[in-house]
């Protein structure tokens, strides 16, 4: 096993205090928040089985703090191009890289986003590697919603969700349905 470090940061937001995990090369390794802290460690430990894992507080801005600051205050795209690392599957890793192509202010069915991969009959193994997305906001599963264009599940809460597609402008039940599934 190998020692490994990971940066700990405590960020206010307008949905309650952020939990922003980084590496020592300052990539985002995880977000969550305040209130999901411990399931946060158990999926960070459970991600990464050959990492001896230490999560330890830190008070120095990270490129991510900074990044989700600016994104928050209105930058969408500051988001856009931060360097992540997750651990998970290959077919998770595959999910999480999909939903990063879902652009701001669209949402996508996880039908559409399973189409997407080509595995067009994998959509509950896609809804579960959307719900053990490590990195929320930044690997965008907020973005995803169900075929009858309701939010459905989001590990934050739907508040939480739903206020994310508002701040990112995107539509919302009942209004075009063009923008909920994105080609």
């Amino acid at each position: 096993m190998t020692a490994t470090t990971f940066l700990l940061q405590r960020q206010p937001s307008p949905l309650g205090e952020m939990l922003i995990v980084t590496d020592e090369q300052d990539r985002l390794r995880a977000l969550d928040w305040f209130d999901h802290e411990d399931s946060l460690r158990q999926l960070l430990r459970r991600q990464n089985p050959r990492l001896d894992l230490t999560l330890r507080d830190s008070t120095q801005d990270s490129t991510a703090t900074l990044a989700l600051r600016a994104y928050f205050g209105g930058r969408l795209d500051a988001i856009d191009h931060l360097d992540i690392a997750t651990g998970g599957t290959d077919f998770q890793r595959q999910v999480w890289t999909a939903l990063r192509t879902i652009p701001c202010g669209s949402t996508m069915s996880y039908r559409t986003l399973a189409e997407r991969i080509g595995r067009p009959k994998a959509v509950r193994a896609v809804g579960l590697a959307n719900g053990a997305n490590p990195i929320s906001i930044v690997v965008p599963c907020h973005r995803v919603i169900g075929a009858n264009h309701t939010l459905t599940g989001y590990g934050g809460g739907l508040p939480r969700k739903a206020w994310l597609l508002a701040h990112e402008g995107a539509q919302t039940a009942g209004e075009q349905a063009s923008l909920w599934d994105t080609p």
